[in-house]
């Protein structure tokens, strides 16, 4: 556990106990750029490690690379054409891959649902609030789906709290009290600060930490080079669709970022699971490419 997330924590904490609004327009945007950009690079970083679990000439890298952009713009398509259709892909991508952060439990299914803790917690403790994003996001079926959300969050984390439980058992107790702090705060605090706290003080940071022992030797420069390019471009790339077709989007500026958050978790999580289970079962396929 890195000390910025129990510091981010703790000025959320105070912040609510002095009762500074944080669930306000100004607030919100503010949270709204944290988690865009503390979260969006985290995912960055998954072309060079596709250059480096997989020997690909430069018209490889260009099919990957095209076909990496390609699956993030079907997403885009998808926000513009059938909203409801993303918003529901979204929320199962974004469960899938949020349950990543829980090894300790074995079944699919079981990560499955403690990654839906995260958007669950929020949904139960401001079932309004989350309502009025997801219809923003999409139109006002989207309603039906924060109830539904609603209903199986009790499952859900319970879930969690087993995680939770199992973790704190095997000694991982850092991490176990991190998660329970996050998940209480996920129920009280206003959702986008509480999403902001998870995304980029717990979530990216670990993929970000597993990507850089991958890329160890990649310079810092190149390293913060690469992330800060590459999630430009993406913000860049969404801008330019919104100007081109401003009235396919709602003007909230957060639910254009869950949006934007969304047609780049698609390729990601498709990318990032199938490198995973290579890099891992190749250690030494790794090595001889880093001496290479």
């Amino acid at each position: 556990m890195y000390p910025a997330y129990w510091i981010a924590a703790t000025a959320l904490i105070g912040a609510a106990l002095l009762g500074v609004p944080l669930g306000q327009p100004a607030a919100v945007a503010g949270a709204t750029l944290v988690f865009i950009g503390g979260g969006l690079p985290h995912g960055a970083y998954d072309i060079a490690l596709l250059r480096r679990s997989v020997a690909l000439g430069r018209s490889g890298m260009g099919l990957a690379v095209g076909g990496y952009a390609a699956i993030a713009l079907l997403m885009v398509v998808l926000w513009m054409t059938v909203p409801l259709v993303a918003l529901v892909l979204f929320l199962a991508v974004a469960s899938v891959h949020f349950g990543e952060d829980w090894q300790m439990l074995e079944e699919p299914l079981l990560r499955f649902a403690a990654g839906a803790a995260v958007i669950a917690a929020a949904t139960i403790g401001h079932p309004a609030e989350v309502s009025a994003l997801f219809v923003a996001m999409s139109d006002p079926r989207a309603a039906v789906i924060a109830q539904i959300i609603t209903a199986a969050a009790p499952v859900a984390l319970l879930v969690t709290a087993i995680g939770i439980a199992a973790a704190w058992r095997d000694g991982s107790r850092h991490w176990a009290a991190a998660m329970a702090l996050c998940f209480a705060l996920l129920l009280v605090l206003p959702p986008v600060a509480g999403f902001a706290l998870f995304f980029v003080f717990l979530h990216s940071p670990r993929h970000l930490a597993q990507t850089r022992v991958v890329l160890r030797d990649m310079t810092l420069g190149r390293w913060l080079g690469t992330g800060a390019l590459l999630s430009s471009l993406a913000i860049l790339g969404w801008c330019t669709v919104r100007a081109i077709a401003p009235w396919r989007f709602e003007p909230i500026i957060v639910a254009q970022a869950f949006q934007l958050l969304a047609s780049v978790a698609v390729p990601h999580l498709m990318l990032s699971r199938w490198l995973e289970g290579r890099l891992s079962a190749a250690p030494s396929s790794e090595e001889k490419t880093l001496t290479a």
